[in-house]
């Protein structure tokens, strides 16, 4: 089963489209709409709403499901037939929309609560493969690949500062248990003299990052295809629901198709930046067609090992830095909700960078203006 407030989020912002009066109403009915919730996770969501723990939680879910029902952007006041719900389930090929909920067949939806994080990724799959394909793949140690030196270096130093002699003498040959057993050692903190060889690693790991995945995107015809990926945009519309900063999160995903009505990609920038784990961060600068507008999108993605130092190999998180409601494309659910809160999408060039730290030099994928710019 998901994790509990993922399952309690993704369940309740479904129950709030079927009109019932309230959270509890819906939970007594069980409605039958929810075709894919079994009876053990009925009686699971009954009993933490019973606890109280997460009247949060049940609160904004079930008001934004409301919210979707009752809106002229989503399902204009008719409660479905179906809400199918995906829960744990990994989604077979290349699913570009993060989709928790569907209804009535037609309908996606991406339930996002408290999180600024567009997905997870191998770091090779990132760089090197530009997000192409299903996103649940992994490869082999990024850190082994891209900064060897390094690596080794950072290993030895552990090796040696943590008691572990029986350890493999390089770290390309670590095992599970080995993995496992150094995590544990580690946990306090870095031995002595191994946390300035970890911060040569994180500046090598960042630099050969932003390098490899300049070198990828330098050989497409296409960026843009890119910055879609990035920011989760595909072949078909979907809704993003949720709640980030206290505030309510109701959006319509654009497509790619969509997009280039209406925007125009003029830069795409990448940059190694320093901090406390290899990190790479990226800017695109868009034109709104229609205003003539300059807009930017930041973001960046951390390299970093899954479940505590050494525990397993790297994985690229890919952040969001601005609002969701800041992206071009990330359209309100309701076009008469942006007119009267005055959004428009995108951040003002005079707004780039929106805090990340600074960092070297970026490299640029293509200029700002000509014809050879992307876009159209």
């Amino acid at each position: 089963m998901a994790n509990l407030r993922t399952t309690i989020t993704e369940l309740v912002t479904g129950l709030g489209m079927l009109g019932h009066h309230s959270v509890d109403a819906a939970l007594d009915e069980r409605p039958p709409q929810m075709v894919s919730v079994s009876p053990e996770v009925w009686d699971q969501l009954a009993a933490v709403r019973a606890g109280g723990a997460y009247d949060e939680e049940f609160g904004a879910a079930f008001d934004n499901g409301a919210a979707f029902l009752a809106s002229a952007g989503g399902l204009r006041g008719r409660p479905p037939l179906t809400v199918e719900w995906k829960g744990s389930q990994r989604a077979p090929g290349d699913e570009v929309a993060p989709v928790d909920l569907r209804i009535d067949h037609v309908y996606l939806v991406s339930c996002k609560y408290l999180s600024k994080i567009l997905f997870n990724a191998s770091p090779a799959h990132l760089f090197d493969g530009l997000l192409s394909g299903p996103h649940g793949r992994r490869s082999g140690d990024w850190y082994a690949e891209v900064a060897p030196d390094a690596y080794e270096d950072l290993y030895r130093r552990v090796r040696d500062g943590v008691g572990l002699p029986d350890l493999p003498p390089d770290a390309g040959s670590l095992r599970t248990e080995d993995r496992r057993r150094l995590r544990v050692a580690l946990a306090p903190g870095w031995p002595d003299g191994a946390g300035a060889a970890y911060l040569e690693l994180t500046r090598a790991v960042s630099a050969a990052s932003a390098a490899r995945w300049l070198g990828a995107l330098a050989a497409r015809d296409d960026r843009e295809a890119m910055f879609w990926r990035l920011l989760r945009m595909g072949g078909a519309p979907y809704f993003v629901l949720g709640r980030v900063a206290g505030r309510p999160l109701r959006l319509r995903i654009a497509t790619p198709w969509d997009w280039r009505i209406r925007f125009r990609l003029e830069d795409l920038v990448v940059e190694p930046q320093p901090g406390g784990q290899p990190r790479v961060g990226w800017q695109a600068r868009v034109r709104d067609k229609d205003t003539g507008r300059r807009l930017s999108v930041v973001g960046h993605i951390e390299v970093r090992w899954s479940h505590g130092r050494f525990g397993s190999p790297p994985e690229a998180k890919v952040y969001l830095d601005v609002p969701h409601e800041a992206v071009p494309g990330y359209f309100p659910l309701d076009a008469e909700s942006a007119a009267a809160g005055g959004a428009e999408p995108g951040g003002s060039d005079q707004d780039d960078g929106h805090g990340a730290p600074a960092g070297p030099e970026p490299l640029r994928l293509f200029g700002s203006a000509g014809p050879s710019a992307t876009g159209h």
